[in-house]
């Protein structure tokens, strides 16, 4: 019962909290937007941090700008989880107006480290343990000149394609109230749809920066290991490194995410941070000068790309071939034996350590309470119940996941590492065969899920998840929108297994129409640069055919 007590306090006081930061900003915050501001909201990264290092801009007006919009973004939304601005005022009043970022607010998801304030990653035993110094990722935004102004929401766990927790509440997307957002950095890319910023933080570990940008219609680059910075941060999983997590920026237009990109690299983050290689930001090409050969991916051998989500691939590649661009389709090793193998490294410890501090009265994930439920089956029935899924149902596809529903001992671990290692070689060697440079699939199989939706889809992320198995850097940039007209679901569909049928049970094109779809541009291993150069070709292309993107706001 005390527990129960302590749930609750934690609770009304961190939402209370949230209410008085905003409550109590300055009268300006709370004043409906000036030309001035919309002005301000228009232009790009560059040209503020421009008119900021030349003085025609003080960024204490860029702050207010944004402050506003994100104000609104959250009453719409409910993405804010701790509201920084008091302190960025002050930032803003002795920024570095010469640094790359100068001026520029920055919003970042509630797991970054900054001095002060609390990252509960929406676990309540987490609140008020404010952080005693920044992450070296905010220091180096400071000294870049960077004004970080808010933190955003998050699902329980982190591991999610929504974004909800008992401390917060949830994240609804901007574009229909009724679906998810995205998760895990979900918070974020609702805060970017929305215009209450335009370049944040997120992290990726199985599609968490690359599936929001995709539901919320954003921009994102998830990088390989090693290239951006890490340490210093909270995490729902400390000491997970069998697919390991990495920060990547997301930004609201594919400029403002090259700017920002180029902005941190010049700062040398590896100066910050012991675990970012010392590469800097490089000029690329291709083998054929602005026409690099790619690769199609349609299936995860897991669920079919929706309607919708295939449509928005079909565009992206004719409109690259409309420019005289080789695309051909790929049959990598298997997908499903990859999922498989990094599915049983992330989830090695049997969900222990995500699901540790969450307190008795505290609600779980839905789609993580189901896969704790399997975990803490006994053996035995375990075993029968996958016996019956692959020999009575003859789905050998969901039943091939529950075969790795179990806690692995280091013995075992080692040799899922090795296996890894095994599949990552058989992709370079597939990769090279064909002389790809670039990889377009869907980011996930659906747009955005509904409220709930992660009780089963949580299940559907072969996607975005292979790349991050693979340590491939992967990209999301949105193409199109959800057409009741031309993306219902044929009469004839029928569902290949457990995990298809699951997620196609979601799938509605009326009540998902006007949702945005994006596509997915994967390169090899630290090659965020080429990435983000064939994110700019498929732009450019789509914008000839007359298919570019409209943002919502």
């Amino acid at each position: 019962m005390f527990e129960y007590f302590a749930h609750r306090r934690a609770v009304k006081a961190k939402r209370a909290e949230r209410a008085q930061r905003l409550a109590t900003l300055p009268p300006d915050f709370h004043s409906s937007l000036t030309q001035a501001d919309y002005r301000i909201l228009a232009q790009p990264v560059s040209y503020i941090v421009s008119q900021v290092q030349d003085g025609s801009i003080d960024p204490q007006d860029v702050l207010l700008a944004y402050g506003k919009q994100a104000i609104r973004a959250h009453r719409a939304t409910n993405c804010l989880t701790e509201v920084m601005i008091t302190d960025a005022i002050e930032w803003a009043g002795m920024c570095d107006k010469n640094g790359p970022l100068a001026g520029m607010p920055v919003s970042m998801k509630d797991t970054v480290g900054v001095a002060g304030y609390d990252s509960t990653m929406g676990y309540t035993p987490l609140v008020n343990r404010p952080f005693q110094r920044h992450a070296p990722l905010t220091q180096l935004l400071l000294d870049a000149g960077a004004l970080p102004f808010v933190k955003t929401n998050i699902p329980i766990t982190l591991l999610s394609f929504e974004s909800t927790n008992p401390l917060f509440g949830r994240t609804s997307n901007p574009h229909n109230a009724a679906y998810s957002p995205g998760g895990s950095t979900g918070g974020e890319s609702a805060l970017l749809a929305y215009g209450g910023s335009r370049i944040g933080i997120g992290t990726d570990v199985a599609g968490s920066v690359r599936v929001p940008a995709h539901y919320s219609g954003v921009y994102s680059i998830k990088c390989s290991t090693g290239r951006f910075m890490k340490v210093g941060n909270a995490t729902s999983i400390p000491g997970q490194e069998g697919v390991p997590a990495v920060y990547s920026p997301m930004a609201r237009t594919l400029e403002d995410l090259e700017t920002f990109w180029k902005g941190v690299m010049s700062m040398s983050p590896w100066k910050y941070d012991h675990t970012v290689h010392p590469i800097p930001w490089r000029e690329v090409e291709f083998k054929n000068p602005g026409k690099p050969k790619w690769g199609v991916i349609r299936h995860d051998g897991f669920v079919t790309p929706s309607p919708a989500c295939e449509r928005a691939l079909d565009t992206v590649i004719e409109a690259l071939k409309a420019q005289g661009h080789e695309v051909i389709e790929l049959t990598p090793p298997s997908i499903p034996n990859l999922i498989q193998i990094g599915a049983q490294l992330l989830l090695a410890d049997g969900l222990r350590t995500c699901t540790d501090p969450i307190s008795y009265f505290e609600s779980n994930d839905p789609g993580v309470a189901q896969g704790l439920k399997m975990f803490q089956l006994p053996s035995i029935l375990r075993k029968l119940y996958t016996w019956y899924i692959r020999y009575v149902k003859h789905d050998n596809i969901y039943a091939s996941l529950l075969d790795g529903y179990s806690e692995k001992s280091v013995y075992e671990f080692w040799k899922l590492v090795a296996l890894r290692e095994g599949e990552k070689q058989k992709w370079k060697e597939y990769l090279d065969s064909t002389g790809v440079e670039l990889t377009l699939t869907v980011p996930n199989a659906l747009p955005a899920v509904p409220d709930g939706g992660m009780k089963y889809g949580w299940r559907a992320c072969g996607y975005s998840f292979m790349f991050n198995i693979l340590d491939y850097t992967a990209g999301v940039l949105p193409v199109t929108k959800v057409s009741s007209a031309l993306d219902g679901l044929g009469k004839g569909f029928r569902s290949s297994n457990a995990v298809e049928g699951k997620v196609y049970e979601m799938y509605d094109a009326k009540g998902m129409h006007g949702l945005p779809v994006g596509v997915q541009v994967a390169g090899r291993r630290l090659e965020e640069e080429l990435v983000l150069k064939g994110m700019w070709i498929v732009k450019g292309a789509l914008e000839a055919k007359g298919k570019g993107y409209d943002l919502l706001i």
